[in-house]
């Protein structure tokens, strides 16, 4: 994937996410049409919050970072369109996991 520039910084513990590319076909090689297929649960990192503000003021950093794989919760975030790009805001708790 090319790299990402968009004019838009998530606040605090927000990230903006790509989502990555759909499965076509499944593993037996049928094609699945588009009314059928699952949006992705999994997003490349395109921006990044400063991290989370507690009760006290102080900040904590976010354990991920731009350009991180990541695997979500079905049902998170806000969808976006920048520039005719698709992207989804969503919080750094409703990432599951990084992606190796």
């Amino acid at each position: 994937m090319a790299s990402t520039q968009v004019n838009v910084r998530p606040l605090h513990d927000r990230l903006l996410v790509m989502r990555l590319a759909e499965e076509e076909k499944t593993a037996g090689g049928l094609f699945i049409p588009d009314n059928a297929k699952e949006k992705p649960q999994q997003a490349t990192v395109v921006a990044t919050g400063k991290g989370r503000v507690l009760d006290d003021g102080k900040v904590v950093p976010l354990e991920v970072k731009k350009g991180d794989k990541v695997l979500f919760s079905k049902y998170s975030g806000t969808e976006l369109k920048f520039e005719g790009k698709e992207y989804l805001m969503i919080r750094e708790e409703d990432v599951l996991g990084v992606i190796n």
